[in-house]
């Protein structure tokens, strides 16, 4: 594609020969003379100076330090992320149902929809239009699936769950298994029916053999535009708020209410039936055990530290309730002083 016709579809600027021809993308190391390449991060800018890219992605500031053909613009990296769709477009699927594939009574598959190998389609299920159904993908009885939804290889969707238009699941996905509701009685458990649904937005993308469970009696939501990394655990009832961003390996349990624009770091554990507010930061491996009050960025770990910096810290954390006690015993007896001079000083 050339540079003046890429620089419009993106929204950047120009700077250099517009007929340049890029094909793909790279990195600022490694990229050679038919790549485009970006700058997001200041540490790497030493690296324009040496970059073989045929073009670079920098923003106004950085404009001046790159030598060559550029494209300027305020947000290099997401630039670069439409550039990159743009150079490297996902495969069209063809459209048709495979002879292997298993359609029930009842379900609309669009015309222009593709049902890949093996892939089962519940009874009175929907299929949108443009939408691709991977080989072995299980989908429920009812189920809906959006326009130009991409459900890959090996993903489960329980009955009746919704998945909005060109959402995103990756393999291994399960949408909708039921809740971890139990209710206890005589030391024995009864299983508590899960009768809500997994409602799933537009513009989602759901990372590969991320569960997110069907709500207990009201839906579980997951807004417009919100990113899930791979193997995160969503609870029943939960709701992530639109265009929020959890990394992977976070678990949040149920009925807990994420707010819109939220990011929260991998491996994060968040307890249940809590509130997180717009644009909260939550940083990596943080645990949550209560309503976060308002937004911010939190942290909840200790940074990296060698082995005996950190014997040496636990050390003294445990050695805080003792401190604890002898400070406060030591402030209750200046302050019986400070009593005693001053009731000396009285005439």
């Amino acid at each position: 594609m050339r540079l003046a016709e890429l620089a419009a579809k993106i929204g950047a600027t120009l700077d250099g020969d517009g007929d340049i021809v890029v094909t793909r993308v790279g990195t600022l190391e490694r990229a050679g003379p038919d790549a485009l390449t970006f700058l997001s991060q200041g540490r790497m800018r030493s690296l324009l100076a040496t970059t073989r890219a045929a073009a670079v992605i920098v923003s106004p500031g950085d404009a001046g330090s790159a030598k060559g053909a550029k494209l300027v613009h305020a947000n290099p990296y997401a630039a670069y992320a439409k550039a990159a769709a743009l150079l490297h477009p996902a495969p069209p699927a063809r459209p048709g149902v495979d002879s292997t594939a298993r359609v029930g009574e009842g379900a609309s598959v669009d015309r222009t929809a593709s049902i890949g190998p093996y892939a089962v389609i519940g009874a009175r299920a929907k299929i949108g239009a443009r939408a691709a159904i991977g080989a072995h993908a299980a989908i429920g009885d009812e189920v809906e699936i959006g326009d130009d939804a991409l459900v890959h290889a090996h993903v489960a969707i329980y009955p009746n769950c919704v998945v909005g238009a060109r959402t995103i699941l990756h393999s291994g996905a399960v949408i909708g298994a039921d809740g971890f509701g139990m209710a206890e009685e005589n030391g024995r458990w009864i299983k508590i029916p899960q009768v809500g649904r997994v409602v799933i937005g537009a513009d989602c993308e759901i990372g590969a053999n991320t569960t997110i469970d069907r709500g207990a009696i009201e839906d579980t939501v997951i807004e417009d535009d919100v990113k899930l990394d791979n193997q995160i655990m969503i609870g029943h009832n939960c709701r992530i708020g639109a265009h929020s961003a959890i990394a992977g390996c976070t678990g949040i349990a149920g009925s807990t209410i994420v707010g819109r624009n939220v990011q929260i770091g991998g491996a994060c554990m968040i307890t249940g039936h809590i509130t997180i507010p717009d644009g909260t930061v939550i940083m990596g491996a943080a645990t949550v055990q209560g309503n976060v009050a308002e937004p911010g960025v939190y942290t909840g770990t200790f940074p990296l530290m060698t082995r005996s910096e950190w014997r040496h810290t636990a050390v003294e954390m445990r050695r805080l309730r003792a401190l604890a006690r002898r400070v406060a015993a030591l402030e209750r007896a200046l302050g019986a002083q400070r009593g005693g001079d001053d009731e000396g000083d009285t005439p």
